[in-house]
């Protein structure tokens, strides 16, 4: 008997998420020297880790004999000091990713419904079959979340609704009375589930506590891989109504946030110094590309994440020429957008190498050929 003839029919079925291509397997694959390699697909931040966050890493790192602390008591503590919450309204996560996973554990079974974006960020869907439910996708105007329409989209059998704002991998927000009103009118079975991963680089992020404390069943979910630059500790947090966190507690793992994780996601809250220089580069490289990429004649959504959307024909064919040159992007076949990628704003030179890449590509003529 066969492994497959074994495995839960849900398994079977189960889409497979492809990650950006590491540095490291583009030079191998391509014979190049990956100190010279612009990777623009993930959205991670170009100019490094929080400071704070890495001095105590650091620290951290001389006791990784010791289990971490299961209950991440210091890092729950400051979070709630930074949203103005109680610690018993936040939970750690291995990343945001397992906090997705972990509303799917504890509120979704066969039978059930998840609305969603149709061009939102696809580990919805995939948590959402993981568990047996059916993802409902909503069409997405403007590549921005259609509030009247994701209501309408709701049924007897919705439990979870996922908007992130600003959206992956569009890169729109929505405006905080439509996030308000959402929370609002949900029917009371269904769960609002806002992800904040790119709030950071908001100049105001929304703000939902006051519809938690009235009682709306809503859960906001941010990451310290972003702006904080931690994506490689894996640690991100959610912060909703305690009970609701309880339940999630409960179907969370022991020790699923390692100690280093904690301590340096702990330090990175407070260092705001290099979160303010983030968001003013990462706006400057912005206009650059977008004003780069709309002088090569491309249809390009600036966003308010970072990183930018651009419309360049067959998307999957200029990913594999940039990458042969040493830029990794995101083609987004997979988001049913075959013309767009996905560029993460990167450096001042990084940016500038992109342009200039995309540049010899349209004098070539292989992007005439592309579109």
């Amino acid at each position: 008997m066969k492994y497959a003839e074994l495995a839960n029919s849900g398994v079977l079925e189960q889409p497979v998420y492809e990650p950006g291509k590491p540095i490291e397997s583009v030079a191998r694959e391509f014979g190049l020297d990956p100190l010279k390699i612009a990777k623009l697909a993930s959205n991670e931040n170009p100019f490094g880790a929080s400071p704070l966050g890495m001095a105590a890493a650091e620290r951290a790192i001389r006791s990784i004999h010791l289990y971490p602390d299961g209950g991440c008591y210091d890092l729950r503590e400051k979070i709630a000091e930074v949203r103005g919450v109680s610690p018993e309204a936040v939970l750690i996560g291995n990343g945001s990713n397992e906090i997705i996973e972990l509303l799917g554990h504890a509120f979704l079974r066969p039978g059930d419904e998840v609305v969603m974006g149709a061009q939102a960020f696809i580990v919805y869907k995939l948590v959402a079959k993981l568990f047996g439910a059916t993802p409902v996708e909503v069409p997405m105007p403007g590549f921005c979340h259609d509030v009247d329409a994701m209501l309408a989209a709701v049924t007897e059998r919705t439990r979870l609704l996922f908007v992130a704002s600003p959206n992956n991998p569009t890169g729109m927000a929505n405006a905080e009375s439509d996030l308000i009103r959402l929370a609002e009118q949900l029917p009371e079975h269904v769960i609002f589930c806002l992800d904040e991963a790119y709030a950071e680089y908001l100049e105001q992020a929304p703000d939902l506590r006051a519809a938690i404390s009235a009682g709306r069943k809503v859960v906001c979910m941010r990451t310290f891989s972003k702006i904080y630059g931690l994506g490689g500790l894996r640690v991100g947090y959610a912060y909703g109504d305690p009970e609701l966190i309880q339940l999630l507690q409960r179907v969370r793992q022991p020790f699923n946030v390692n100690s280093v994780a904690q301590a340096a996601a702990t330090a990175a809250l407070g260092d705001l110094k290099f979160l303010e220089k983030c968001r003013v580069e990462n706006e400057a490289g912005r206009q650059f590309l977008c004003e780069g990429l709309t002088a090569m004649g491309f249809e390009t959504h600036a966003g308010q994440a970072n990183f930018v959307l651009s419309r360049v024909g067959n998307g999957k064919m200029i990913f594999e020429q940039l990458q042969q040159r040493g830029i990794i992007i995101r083609p987004l076949a997979p988001y049913g957008m075959p013309e767009y990628i996905r560029i993460t704003i990167g450096t001042a030179a990084e940016n500038a190498k992109l342009l200039a890449m995309l540049g010899e590509l349209v004098e070539s003529g292989v992007i005439a050929d592309a579109r």
